[in-house]
């Protein structure tokens, strides 16, 4: 597999700290191994990839980096945290949607006014599905309302991850529009 090598820039390579180069050192030493961790689990590759690149990010971001003394065990305590972070937001999810699905609360104990704006809404969501090219519909429809990993609909949809990603925003950005036009 090829690598892009940077174009080097004596004016930025001067103001490189020598942390940011630990950091990249940590990276081209243990990234393969950081992923296998997460891939174990998280048990999704993609998943384990992404939470992989914000340990680094996050490593990369620490205000006193000086008071770490061990930066391959921080490394693997951040993506730890952020696998179990992970893991508790899909769990909720996946419990959110369950319930969701199986327990609707009764029409008769909502007011007559926010019936009304729960019955405008609703029609609204679905004018702006409709309105949505295909894709974006789908995506957006598989991810906020079913749940569904990024991963697993790319699968679903034969597109890349960050496409998914992409048409999910974008729904994401129609819908605020229109609730921002209703208001």
């Amino acid at each position: 597999m090829d690598t892009v090598k940077p174009i080097p820039d004596p004016a930025r390579d001067g103001q490189r700290s020598s942390y940011a180069m630990q950091v990249e050192a940590l990276y081209r030493t243990h990234y393969p191994a950081l992923v296998s961790y997460l891939r174990c689990r998280l048990q999704s590759e993609p998943d384990a990839q992404e939470v992989a690149q914000e340990t680094y990010v996050r490593l990369l971001t620490l205000v006193q980096p000086t008071q770490v003394n061990d930066l391959r065990a921080y490394l693997f305590r951040i993506a730890t945290n952020l696998a179990v972070d992970r893991l508790r937001s899909q769990t909720v999810r996946t419990r959110w949607v369950h319930e969701s699905a199986s327990e609707s609360p009764p029409m008769t104990t909502l007011t007559p006014e926010r019936q009304a704006m729960a019955v405008e809404q609703l029609q609204n969501l679905r004018r702006t599905l409709r309105e949505m090219p295909p894709k974006t519909s789908h995506a957006f429809v598989a991810y906020m309302i079913e749940g569904r990993d990024f991963g697993v609909i790319a699968r679903a949809m034969h597109l890349s991850e960050r496409m998914v990603r992409y048409h999910v925003t974008r729904a994401l950005v129609l819908c605020r529009t229109r609730v921002d036009d209703l208001e």
